[in-house]
C-alpha cells in the first residue's frame, strides 16, 4: 500500500471515530438528564451511523474482530443500548456503563482487546493476512 493511501485510510477512520465521539457527546445530555429528544436526536443518529460504519470497516479488515473482545463488547454495548426500550428508567446507568466499557476496551492493552472469547487467549491476524480497507 502506498504511503498516501495509508494516510487517507488512517485519517478517514480517525475522522469517523471523531464524529462518533461527537455524536455520543452531543446525545449524552439528553440521555443523562432527560432533555427533550428533538434537541439531541440528530447527535444520536450521527453516533449510530458512524458506529455502524466503524463496525463494518473493522469486520472488513479482519473477521477475527467478531470473536475478539473488542468486537464482542461492541455487540454487548448494542444489547445495552437496546435495553433502553425495555428499562427506560435506567438509561443513564446503561449509558454510563456503555461509555466505561468503550474506554476500557479502546484504551486497554492489546492483550485485552485481541483476546478471543472462542480461543480463550489473545489471537491476532497472521502477518500479511490483515486486509486493507479500500479507500
Amino acid at each position: 500500500m502506498s504511503e498516501t493511501r495509508f494516510w487517507i485510510q488512517r485519517l478517514s477512520k480517525t475522522a469517523i471515530r471523531a464524529m462518533h465521539i461527537l455524536g455520543i457527546a452531543g446525545s449524552a445530555g439528553g440521555i443523562l438528564y432527560g432533555v427533550e429528544k428533538s434537541l439531541w436526536l440528530h447527535w444520536w443518529i450521527m453516533a449510530m451511523v458512524t458506529g455502524v460504519i466503524m463496525t463494518v470497516l473493522e469486520i472488513r479488515q479482519s473477521r477475527l474482530w467478531l470473536i475478539q473482545l473488542k468486537g464482542v463488547l461492541t455487540f454487548v454495548k448494542l444489547g445495552l443500548l437496546g435495553s433502553f426500550f425495555i428499562i427506560p428508567h435506567h438509561k443513564p446507568e446503561l449509558f454510563i456503563t456503555i461509555l466505561v466499557m468503550s474506554v476500557v476496551i479502546a484504551h486497554g492493552p492489546a492483550g485485552l482487546r485481541h483476546y478471543s472469547i472462542w480461543h480463550r487467549r489473545r489471537i491476532d491476524e497472521p502477518k500479511g493476512k490483515k486486509r486493507q480497507i479500500n479507500g
